[in-house]
């Protein structure tokens, strides 16, 4: 799915009434005021009802007769939609409930991104290991950082450039698995990936991710699926370290994706 477009009035009143919703600013079951929200944000009812049908396509409000636009229960929003995912991570914050839901995607990576480089191991083309080669060697230029966001020579947007190459180079494993689902899922995985990014690479905490990803590139290259899975399993693991390291361990009591199966002692591999 296209992410919703961000431009205009119409845009900007989608985001903030997104937002809103996805804060608990207007909560679960509440009913709209919508002369009020009009008032309020200076658009027409016409502009206002038509930024509430964006949020309506992706589960977060519904309309009835007699009592008018209410916020759905969460189980009903699509919380896998990359707007939605989007807007939760907006603020560029780091509570608690953002570093909740980094967890959850981090598991959902767990369970897709060692199966898909199984599949980029044996379908990969000399195409798809040139994209990759050239988000590691972007990768390669942006691993020094410094607290106010720069990298190691003083030029602004270190981490930035950190993101994006980092975001280029799981996009490019996807798109080697030639599997147009699969490949889909970048649009669930990027938001997680760009906000933990944003955190960790604007960290000195965060251990230098190009030999993880080199690890990867390489098992890929040679077309040795088990060393792929085993690569991508450590830098998922190194993934958690970094984003633990830089706001502290999960709560106990909160289930990790190094047990994938809270009733068994099996350990597995930790997810970013």
């Amino acid at each position: 799915m296209t992410p919703y477009a961000r431009r205009g009035v119409h845009g900007q009143t989608v985001e903030i009434l997104a937002r809103r919703v996805l804060s608990g600013e207007i909560p679960e079951g509440a009913t709209l005021d919508l002369v009020a929200l009009q008032r309020e944000l200076d658009v027409s009812l016409t502009a206002l009802r038509e930024s509430l049908k964006v949020l309506g396509a992706k589960g977060m409000v519904d309309a009835r007769q007699r009592r008018g636009t209410f916020v759905r229960a969460r189980a009903d929003w699509n919380l896998l939609d990359a707007d939605v995912l989007r807007w939760q991570f907006a603020d560029g914050t780091s509570s608690e409930a953002d570093l909740g839901l980094l967890r959850n995607l981090g598991e959902v990576r767990g369970i897709v991104e060692p199966a898909a480089v199984r599949l980029a191991a044996a379908r990969r083309t000399d195409a798809d290991l040139a994209e990759l080669e050239a988000a590691l060697t972007a990768m390669g230029g942006t691993t020094a950082y410094d607290e106010d966001g720069t990298d190691g020579t003083g030029a602004a947007g270190g981490a930035a450039r950190a993101v994006e190459a980092d975001l280029a180079f799981h996009r490019a494993l996807l798109a080697a698995t030639h599997n147009e689902l699969l490949e889909r899922m970048e649009m669930v995985i990027e938001s997680g990936l760009a906000h933990r990014d944003q955190i960790v690479h604007s960290s000195p905490h965060g251990e230098d991710p190009v030999p993880s990803h080199r690890a990867v590139l390489d098992a890929v290259r040679a077309r040795d699926q088990d060393a792929a899975e085993r690569a991508m399993r450590a830098l998922l693991d190194q993934a958690v370290r970094d984003l633990d390291r830089v706001h502290g361990a999960p709560h106990a009591d909160t289930p990790h994706a190094d047990t994938p199966h809270a009733d068994t002692e099996e350990k597995g591999p930790e997810a970013k």
